[in-house]
């Protein structure tokens, strides 16, 4: 049987790299993406690997602009975040990894897993071959560099993939592991997060290597199932699998969106739910469909996550309805000031716009319902001759982040999750 070849593709500063391809003037320089630089106000979403490398101290995301400055050059040049580019730029890239195997998982906007066990004799059995390939089309097609792990499972590739960076490749084999992996602190394994770290610690677990030699039992006990999790990753048996699936559902269009730093207002969790909205209402019109039900998905920052959903009296294509009962599930089931790290909208029980007939409720006005279709055509059909930036809603342009900062575009980390299969 042909051994198992997983490859996870990170996109490296994806934020900062989309800004420089599409302005090249600005390669080579410190770049920082972040909110007003004229009023110092705003946090950093991402820094360039020049403006890290210049800094002096550390650049992280979710850091106050102002404090970033003082850290950064003088000539550092601060733009906001481009939310529509940073999409096309993804879609551009996960196409190009389609290109080389139908079996690719994406993890987020920047990143996704390609299993390579069925078509590495197309490069002559060679996984770095491959790898060479596939970032070559990468840089030369969408302009920016990844970094590829090469392993036998979700988590060691993942973990391959972070040894190198950036523009990486990485061939890790299990022979490779204990020497290269178990050195490093135990918060780098995958999905070990800041708040498990001093739990482990606590227990003489400092490393990946003290965490692959620990008592199975013991982490059980400790930790449940994410503590068989650990130990079995650590020691790099993790045995996850590459699943294009891994998210699917029947016939739904949506869209989630993990946000670099709390967001804590509601008036800035509205603008975030009015971005994705306006992004599936535009994609169920373009595919046709009328969405049934809205749903919404809600992280907070322990990882705890709710879905809320509501069945429509009538279904719908309308951004501004889907906006509408998205809020409404939102005001429903959040409390006001709880943080939010991830929100989602999604467009759930599809039926197919041609023929059918709309209906209206006895509380709705026609002129208006009519006002908000030839907004929504009127919108698409800009967007479809000039791009996805061509038309940007009102709502899209404030963002309350410290309620001071206007920013042109949301940002995030964002996920796609179209699912259109026929019966």
């Amino acid at each position: 049987m042909e051994p198992v070849t997983i490859a996870l593709v990170d996109a490296n500063a994806f934020y900062a790299s989309c800004i420089v391809a599409a302005n090249p003037a600005l390669r080579g320089r410190p770049l920082v993406v972040a909110g007003d630089p004229s009023s110092r106000h705003g946090i950093v979403l991402a820094a360039s690997y020049e403006a890290r490398r210049a800094a002096r101290g550390p650049i992280r995301a979710g850091m106050p602009l102002g404090q970033a400055l003082r850290l950064l050059p003088r000539d550092t040049v601060v733009v906001p975040p481009n939310f529509p580019l940073y999409v096309e730029k993804s879609r551009q890239m996960f196409a190009i990894m389609r290109r080389f195997t139908p079996v690719v998982e994406p993890a987020s906007i920047d990143e996704g897993w390609m299993d390579w066990t069925g078509c590495l004799h197309l490069f002559g059995g060679d996984p770095v071959a491959m790898a060479v390939k596939l970032k070559e089309a990468i840089r030369r097609e969408v302009g920016i560099t990844v970094s590829v792990g090469i392993a036998w499972s979700k988590v060691t590739a993942k973990m391959a993939a972070e040894l190198e960076k950036p523009d990486g490749l990485t061939l890790l084999t299990p022979r490779d592991w204990e020497a290269r992996v178990w050195p490093l602190p135990v918060g780098e394994l995958y999905g070990v997060g800041s708040r498990t770290v001093p739990k482990l610690e606590a227990l003489g677990i400092r490393t990946i290597g003290d965490l692959a030699r620990a008592d199975p039992a013991l982490l059980r006990a400790r930790f449940g199932a994410f503590g068989v999790y650990m130990h079995l990753a650590a020691n790099g048996r993790d045995g996850g699998r590459v699943d294009p699936q891994a998210h699917d559902e029947a016939k739904s269009i949506g869209h989630s969106l993990t946000l670099p730093v709390d967001f804590r207002e509601r008036d800035e969790q509205k603008a975030v739910l009015l971005s994705l909205a306006d992004q599936v209402g535009r994609r169920l019109r373009r595919a046709g469909y009328l969405a049934r039900t809205v749903q919404i998905t809600i992280r907070d920052t322990a990882f705890r996550t709710i879905t809320r959903s509501r069945t429509l009296a009538a279904p719908t294509d309308e951004t501004e309805r889907i906006y509408a009962t998205a809020c409404e599930l939102l005001e429903a089931h959040w409390p006001p000031g709880r943080p939010v790290r991830l929100l989602g909208v999604a467009a759930q029980q599809l039926v197919p716009a041609a023929g059918y007939r709309a209906q209206l409720t006895l509380f709705d006005d026609p002129a208006a319902v009519e006002r908000r279709r030839r907004v929504d055509r009127a919108a698409d059909l800009l967007r479809d001759r000039f791009g996805e930036e061509a038309v940007i809603r009102a709502g899209q342009l404030l963002s309350q982040i410290g309620r001071r900062v206007l920013d042109k575009k949301l940002h995030g980390t964002s996920l796609q999750k179209d699912h259109l299969r026929r019966e």
